[in-house]
């Protein structure tokens, strides 16, 4: 799990071994031993590595998630609090999709709930609920009457 962890959150963020050790204070070879399961961090040196990959000591030791639809290699570890990958859906002949069980429980996605689906041309899409879009958008026109 940990070693796992350390590994890809390293290679998302693109350090190298050594950058790594340099910025929580310790050799790259103590590191290295980490990643290969040889030792394991002391829990200061976890709480570096957490705040390192903003993230936190539970998701550190968490299992890598297996993301259905990608293949185990290409996994990526917990990310940083509030922050999901829910994995990958196939569109029908339709254009529908069916939002993963997981991301309906987290996000609270109800049966028949109303989803604003916005889009970026360069980014492609975002879901949300359309109630929570709607507090958004008045409280931002709130705030702007109070600036008039």
């Amino acid at each position: 799990m940990l070693r796992e962890n350390i590994i890809n959150f390293r290679n998302a963020y693109g350090y190298s071994q050594e950058e790594v050790a340099e910025k929580i204070g310790i050799s790259r070879q103590a590191y290295a031993k980490w990643e290969k399961g040889e030792t394991v961090p002391d829990i200061e040196k976890c709480a570096l590595l957490a705040k390192l990959y903003e993230t936190t000591l539970d998701q550190l030791y968490e299992d890598v998630e297996k993301i259905e639809g990608i293949p185990e290699a290409e996994n990526f570890p917990p990310g940083p609090k509030g922050k999901h990958i829910f994995g990958t859906v196939t569109m029908n002949d339709k254009g529908q999709i069916v939002i993963p069980k997981k991301a309906r429980e987290i996000m609270g996605y109800k049966p028949r709930e109303n989803l604003l689906v916005l889009g970026d041309e360069s980014s492609g899409l975002a879901i949300m609920k359309a109630s929570d879009f709607i507090k958004g958008a008045f409280a931002a026109i709130r705030q702007a009457r109070k600036k008039i």
